[in-house]
């Protein structure tokens, strides 16, 4: 007479140690972003007060330029990776509490003229990414996803997709690995296009928030040229990632009609599980600060907790950025992804520029 095990399931983790397992990662982004803050007070004091040059380097790109050196040299512990993956919360935060420097009245005006240049954007940027996926010959669903991604919302909106397209996992990978590249050169390379064309504030947070393709590299990107640029790039940024539902479904239809994705039944139930909830509490938070809820000391509370949720935020985006995940299905993904980029930026800037030389208050 034979016996069987019968196999005892595990129990999943608790809230609260699940909570613990998150402690060491969350503790390195924090410490990151201040020995960012920390290096770019050094340098300040090196080039002041003893005449030396020292490049003059904001807080949040030393943040990720440390996080890129750790993720791609001695890399990311398993101890470390379930806080690291924190920072897109911490992120979320940020924008939310953003929310209260804008008034309603701006986000409505300023969000409509970027509604308006989004939807451009998105025409033209999912039809030039599928154009050259076809010319490189890539796998039609890694197209996809680079389609997705650099229209909408970069990581964010290639993991939205994954459950509704079902791509290969190299592709997924491959997208998200690229997407992360130009997030990171688009770093280095904007604020420095914005310096040599002189662009405003506002002007260069607007295209910051339409060209570039992750929620996050976004707003370093503008906070890297200015603290008002940052916010503009937060405001359209945020216009862009409300459309990531319709372009998801739309996908989803298509690959479902092919038989190679499942049908989507309750298209009102996907679009709500889609949308990125954190801009119903940007939105809330603005229309609190419109009706005066907030007191001037509260507006600047909120204002600093806002730049403390955004500092391990900055520096998961170096720490999750891992160049060595480029080499899955060669070159010719982040080739494709590079020239959509340049056309893209390209395009965008050249609305931004059009439309703040058409009456756009500055």
């Amino acid at each position: 007479m034979s016996t069987h095990t019968i196999p005892i399931s595990a129990k999943p983790p608790s809230l609260t140690a699940r909570f613990i397992q998150t402690l060491p990662g969350i503790a390195l982004l924090f410490a990151i972003g201040l020995l960012g803050k920390l290096l770019e007070h050094l340098f300040t004091v090196l080039r002041v007060s003893y005449h030396l040059l020292m490049p003059q380097i904001e807080y949040v790109l030393w943040a990720i330029i440390l996080g890129l050196i750790i993720s791609n040299t001695v890399g990311v512990g398993r101890i470390f990776r379930p806080g690291v993956a924190t920072y897109e919360l911490w992120l979320k935060l940020g924008i939310v509490l953003i929310g209260a420097r804008f008034l309603m009245q701006d986000v409505l005006h300023i969000g409509g003229l970027s509604l308006g240049l989004v939807a451009v954007e998105l025409i033209l940027s999912l039809s030039v990414m599928t154009l050259l996926g076809r010319i490189f010959n890539l796998p039609p669903k890694l197209t996809s996803l680079l389609a997705i991604g650099s229209s909408i919302c970069g990581v964010t909106a290639i993991m939205a997709a994954q459950g509704a397209i079902e791509p290969e996992e190299e592709d997924t990978s491959t997208a998200i690995a690229a997407i992360l590249t130009l997030g990171a050169i688009a770093l280095f390379t904007f604020p420095a296009i914005g310096h040599a064309l002189h662009m405003g504030d506002q002007a260069y947070g607007m295209w910051a928030g339409l060209a570039v393709d992750n929620t996050a590299e976004a707003t370093v990107t503008g906070a890297i040229y200015s603290d008002t640029a940052g916010r503009f790039a937060v405001l359209a940024k945020t216009a862009r990632s409300s459309f990531i539902g319709f372009v998801v479904l739309g996908y989803a239809i298509y690959w479902s009609s092919r038989g190679q994705a499942p049908n989507v039944k309750n298209k009102a139930a996907f679009l709500w599980q889609k949308f990125p909830k954190f801009i119903l509490g940007f939105i809330a938070i603005s229309i609190l600060a419109t009706a005066h809820f907030f007191t001037a000391p509260q507006l600047t509370s909120l204002s600093n907790l806002s730049r403390w949720a955004f500092l391990p935020a900055f520096a998961g985006v170096g720490l999750r950025t891992n160049l060595r995940d480029l080499v899955g299905q060669g070159w010719r993904p982040l080739i494709v992804g590079i020239l959509g980029e340049i056309f893209i930026a390209l395009i965008t800037l050249g609305l931004v520029y059009w439309s703040y030389n058409h009456g756009v208050p500055r």
